[in-house]
């Protein structure tokens, strides 16, 4: 399949011709949280077929934007993951993250899947990092049946899929309460308070984990602004 392109020397334009096809960002922001299999990505990227993930990995890695990798062991099967190239992505799609917590995220609906991996990225676009100043501390999260945990360290974070070893403080929410704090309908105190969430661990560490996340608050996107005239006035 021939690539489509700009024809723009422009490196805005450059850098459309190489991620910006349908999926392709997707299937970066999953591998910016570390190596997946195909099954994995499957999983993740539902509605994408298997035709079109392999069409789209294969672009990724003539590109130089991800290679094949094989899992260290007990797993020791083939993955993909990004090249140096690939994860210096990382702050575009956390960006467009935190513009679209602003400006495009609305009610969810009833159509749209939701996958609570999503919000790995998604807590490190919100991270404070002045609010984690001095703090060392390592966060799970267990949303419904999937954990990922977050390592708070002076004023960084790192956030990856899967529990942590030996956490600070656990986090454990449904998927709906947890959407409802993504949607600023909720806090995360109000969640425990109703039962709705649970936490457990180091009171301090605990304490800190309120202000260390702050999402933008929405707005709404003024469409067909009449007062601004036409144009050709």
């Amino acid at each position: 399949m021939e690539q489509r392109t700009y024809n723009q020397y422009c490196a805005t334009a450059h850098t459309l011709d190489l991620v910006g096809e349908r999926w392709t960002l997707l299937l970066i922001r999953e591998l910016l949280t570390g190596p997946k299999r195909f099954g994995d990505l499957q999983g993740s990227l539902r509605g994408l077929g298997t035709g079109l993930l392999a069409a789209r990995l294969k672009h990724l890695e003539h590109e130089g934007l991800a290679h094949r990798v094989t899992l260290p062991p007990p797993a020791r099967t083939p993955a993909y993951a990004l090249t140096e190239a690939g994860e210096d992505l990382a702050p575009a799609i956390l960006a467009l993250a935190r513009w679209g917590l602003k400006w495009a995220m609305g009610e969810r609906q009833p159509t749209e899947t939701f996958h609570p991996g999503w919000a790995v990225l998604g807590l490190e676009a919100c991270f404070d990092p002045e609010a984690a100043a001095g703090l060392h501390a390592v966060y799970e999260f267990r949303v419904d049946d999937e954990a990922f945990h977050a390592r708070v360290d002076n004023s960084t974070i790192e956030v990856l899929h899967g529990p942590a070893q030996a956490p600070d403080a656990t986090i454990t929410i449904g998927e709906s309460a947890f959407l409802r704090i993504a949607g600023q309908s909720l806090t995360l105190s109000e969640a425990i308070r109703s039962g709705a969430a649970s936490a457990a661990g180091d009171r301090e560490a605990l304490r800190r984990l309120n202000g260390l996340f702050r999402l933008p608050s929405p707005r709404i996107r003024v469409v067909g602004n009449e007062s601004a005239g036409n144009p050709g006035e």
